[in-house]
């Protein structure tokens, strides 16, 4: 079974704690990990480019002049994109979607493979509790006494304590998340991750593969 140290909230370490193996002792594959990285931040891409055809574009709908007689190539529209303030061909739209489609399974499997990685290289941190009052000083001090002191930290709690994001908001490398809401792209950007023992048994009970 996978082990990581147990500390309390004063930096003293109170035991280990005993993590499912399925979601924090599993063989990494880079392949994988990379692919559920990729698939995320594309989701999440928002097109901002944006043309308009020539059905969009401000325009008189009248014909340029005569089919005939006026020795001038035959136009219908001054909307026309061959036309200087007619409509763009083929040029970016804002409707355009970005997502690229990646299993359930795989994306549980390669955030299994994100925790293991940092079980293995000791970057996950649990601790028994974190109460807080929400003071920004509060939380810095609690932190300075673990490990990963002044490096990247993602601060993973429970949903209903939400003292530690407000306490958090003006610490620069530190930031928070609830642990249903645990991705790939986030874990890999810090360097450590403190868990609390209530959202490791919710990561636990949301992620585990069965």
């Amino acid at each position: 079974m996978a082990r990581v140290t147990l500390y309390s909230m004063d930096g003293s370490k109170r035991g280990e704690l005993t993590l499912e193996d399925s979601l924090f002792g599993i063989k990494v594959n880079p392949a994988l990990v990379h692919q559920a990285v990729v698939a995320q931040t594309a989701s999440s891409r928002a097109p901002i480019a944006h043309t308009k055809t020539r059905g969009e574009v401000a325009g008189t709908g009248k014909k340029p002049w005569k089919q005939k007689g006026t020795g001038r190539a035959r136009h219908g529209s001054r909307r026309s994109p061959i036309w200087v303030g007619g409509g763009i061909t083929f040029g970016p739209r804002s409707d355009r979607n970005f997502a690229l489609k990646i299993n359930k399974q795989a994306r549980r499997k390669a955030l299994a493979m994100v925790l293991s990685d940092k079980v293995a290289h000791e970057r996950l941190i649990a601790v028994e509790d974190l109460t807080v009052e929400g003071k920004t000083r509060e939380l810095a001090q609690m932190l300075s006494r673990l490990p990963g002191s002044g490096k990247k930290t993602l601060v993973v709690t429970i949903p209903q304590n939400k003292l530690v994001n407000r306490a958090a908001r003006n610490l620069p490398a530190v930031s928070t998340l609830p642990a249903h809401a645990l991705n790939v792209v986030d874990l890999l950007r810090f360097d450590y991750v403190l868990m609390t023992q209530g959202a490791v048994a919710m990561v636990t009970q949301l992620y585990k593969r069965t």
